[in-house]
């Protein structure tokens, strides 16, 4: 007997009524029973998972003619007239059945079409280009359904590095199930996982990464198993889920996914070489070659099967090594594996009547009575607590989830914003020291010019550190809505509203890092705005980072990206070249420059104050001239015969340019400071819902 440590409330031995090993459910609901009916009692609880599973109402995933091919490129002319040069077929007419309570393992060599046949029982590849059907009692599986009843865990680990095991399960709880469900019956699905999982011991662990210690490789993997089957499915698909674990972790995997086949689970898998005693673990095997099927059968028919084939198998010898090998040699023979193929095709007709006559008194169960006798058992609990819906959550809900699971996360890792923050330190100090207190000289008005252009620019630059944040997250969020964990929307908002905080903390710093030590004007007032402004800049900045890496999938490609792109920003800005120097045929991109709209806001910041300030007077107006060499007194001349000429007295104090001037040689006469504002917060939401749409369109993780 299989002993189970729970921390529950009683010392009951536990066996489950349907004769299925107890699932998640059926745990929880003992737990709740327990603690209701003696809540002092000692935490000590053991179940007996020793049963046999339920026949009752079964499950049945058949998968009858299955073929999808992709176009290739092709390499040269003579393969261009060939109709096969053009298509490779992935998959050639593949059928068989997965039943609940046993485990179908797919294998193969590297590309026979192991993963290929996951994705299509999984519905990820797209229904235009898969041929053949797929059934689950008979009835055809609708995507939205399969959604709901099943999970995928993909060959990667891909879990937050800084959270705990328990805290990543519980996020997925959170996730999946429904918030009519008690925080407290969440956390004891949790720890009941937990157990499950043989992860106890592990469980306060952070999960970490390259640069934090965290749990093992074998704890990884089942820690991807659990936050897939947080909500008990009846299906779970998996894509090699031992690779790249040692033969003791790995076993250890499968024995995990033998509990969660007797708990009433199809679980089907790829794998790449099982061991002997994986092999004794598992139900069903599919052996493929190029896309085609070379075996389908119980383990224990591997002996007969290639005896009666005439390769007949010698004692002590792994099974499936021996299998693979063959079908290795027969691939690199002439012709192929064609002929095992056909003897598989006898084979499959030969014990398919035998199979008839075995399951002919079973009585066949309609998908819908046997998903309702399943959830009445305890599991599928998003669809047990509320009808099946897409999604189980309200979207604040999911906001919320989303929120608290990225701050805490970050939280831990605290040296990101360290960084970030003395960046913004460093960069605000330099431009401080280096425009230390400019005057109202000619020269100043060019050095604020400067120092504007500048500090709006390096606001977007520094944003730039944002693009391996989502790049890093893709997959996980890949993995998440492709069973509607949550929704995109959910995602994108709750990442908006999280980011604010920093991006003020950080707009903050720099503004009163600079403000006052270049001597800029406008009092309290002025500053407001032009803190306002930075803060504007970057969360338009930030959106726009946060749209590329939606679009570019590698973090160098999308550094080269940004930089560049906000390079042309800032030079079809109007610093380097007026707006009316440009050219008509670029005037479009002076106007979706992003540092266009906070560099004319916070040039009339300073220059349109009331009353106006003058920043050339009398004979500075020789300044930048070759007059400037000129003796100040043959200035003052000059000054008296440009006034006789002129008809206008003109002395050495006579204000000459002023700031509204300066704004009109820069071509800064369209819009009002507000209104520069206004549109670079506006850009920032354009580019956020961009990127709405790029999760929308772009992430579908579906093959074509």
């Amino acid at each position: 007997m299989e002993l189970v440590q729970l921390p529950n409330p009683t010392a009951t031995r536990i066996r489950s009524r349907t004769g299925f090993s107890p699932t998640l459910g059926e745990l929880l609901k003992h737990v709740e029973d327990a603690q209701n009916d003696n809540p002092n009692a000692p935490t000590q609880h053991v179940l007996d998972l020793n049963s046999t599973p339920n026949s009752s109402h079964p499950f049945v995933l058949s998968f009858t003619n299955l073929t999808y091919s992709v176009k290739v490129r092709q390499n040269d002319a003579t393969d261009a007239k060939t109709d096969n040069a053009a298509t490779k077929i992935l998959l050639n007419d593949i059928s068989g059945e997965a039943r609940d309570g046993e485990i179908m393992a797919v294998l193969g060599a590297s590309g026979s079409g192991k993963s290929t046949l996951i994705d299509a029982l999984a519905d990820r590849i797209s229904k235009e280009s898969l041929k053949g059907s797929i059934t689950l009692n008979g009835d055809v599986l609708e995507s939205r359904m399969l959604k709901v009843i099943s999970a995928y865990v993909m060959q990667d680990d891909l879990l937050f590095p800084m959270l705990t095991v328990e805290e990543t399960l519980m996020f997925s709880a959170e996730f999946r199930l429904p918030r009519s469900l008690s925080r407290s019956k969440k956390k004891a699905r949790v720890h009941a996982l937990i157990d499950q999982l043989g992860l106890r011991n592990a469980a306060t662990t952070v999960i970490g990464d390259e640069g934090h210690r965290g749990v093992s490789g074998g704890e990884r993997r089942r820690v991807s198993i659990g936050i897939d089957i947080i909500h008990d499915p009846i299906v779970l698909f998996l894509d090699e889920p031992t690779s790249g674990l040692d033969s003791t972790s790995a076993f250890m995997v499968v024995k995990v996914l033998q509990r969660i086949a007797q708990s009433g689970s199809i679980v089907i898998m790829s794998i790449h070489q099982p061991s002997y005693r994986i092999l004794g673990l598992l139900d069903r095997l599919i052996f493929l070659s190029h896309g085609q099927t070379v075996f389908s059968g119980s383990p224990a028919n591997l002996p007969p099967f290639f005896s009666e084939f005439g390769h007949p198998i010698p004692e002590n010898e792994n099974r499936t090594e021996f299998a693979l090998d063959l079908i290795r040699e027969l691939e690199e023979a002439p012709g192929g594996t064609k002929g095992l193929v056909d003897f598989n095709k006898q084979w499959q007709l030969k014990n398919k009547r035998i199979s008839e006559k075995t399951l002919s008194g079973i009585p066949k169960v309609s998908l819908k009575d046997a998903i309702s006798a399943s959830i009445s058992r305890g599991k599928l609990v998003s669809a047990a607590a509320s009808s099946v819906h897409t999604f189980v959550n309200p979207f604040w809900i999911e906001m919320a989830v989303i929120a608290k699971r990225s701050l805490t996360n970050s939280r831990r890792m605290p040296e990101l914003f360290g960084i970030r923050l003395g960046a913004v330190l460093v960069t605000g100090a330099i431009l401080a020291t280096m425009f230390y207190h400019l005057d109202n000289s000619p020269k100043g008005v060019q050095e604020r010019l400067g120092f504007f252009a500048f500090a709006m620019s390096t606001t977007f630059y520094t944003c730039a550190e944002a693009i391996p944040v989502f790049l890093q997250e893709r997959y996980i969020f890949m993995r998440e809505t492709a069973y509607n964990a949550y929704r995109r929307s959910s995602y994108v908002l709750a990442h908006s509203i999280i980011s604010v905080p920093s991006l003020v903390f950080l707009s903050f710093a720099f503004a009163a890092t600079t403000f006052w030590a270049v001597g800029l004007a406008g009092g309290t007032t002025g500053f407001l705005f032009y803190f306002l402004t930075i803060v504007a800049s970057f969360w338009a900045g930030s959106s726009f980072v946060t749209f590329l890496s939606g679009v570019v999938s590698h973090v160098m490609l999308g550094f080269t990206v940004v930089v560049a792109i906000l390079a042309y920003f800032l030079l079809f800005s109007g610093f380097f070249i007026s707006r009316d120097r440009i050219p008509p045929y670029w005037i479009w991109f002076h106007y979706i420059s992003l540092v266009k709209y906070p560099y004319e806001g916070v040039l009339q910041n300073e220059f349109d104050l009331n009353p106006p300030r003058c920043f050339v007077r009398g004979t500075q107006m020789f300044d930048s001239t070759p007059l400037m060499e000129v003796p100040e007194a043959l200035k003052v001349e000059l000054l008296k015969s440009m006034s006789k000429t002129l008809g206008i007295n003109i002395t050495s104090s006579t204000c000459v340019i002023t700031g509204a001037d300066v704004l009109k040689q820069q071509g800064v006469t369209q819009l009002s400071k507000w209104n520069c504002l206004w549109i670079t917060l506006a850009w920032g939401f354009f580019f956020r819902f961009l990127f709405y749409l790029t999760l929308l369109f772009g992430s579908k993780n579906r093959r074509r």
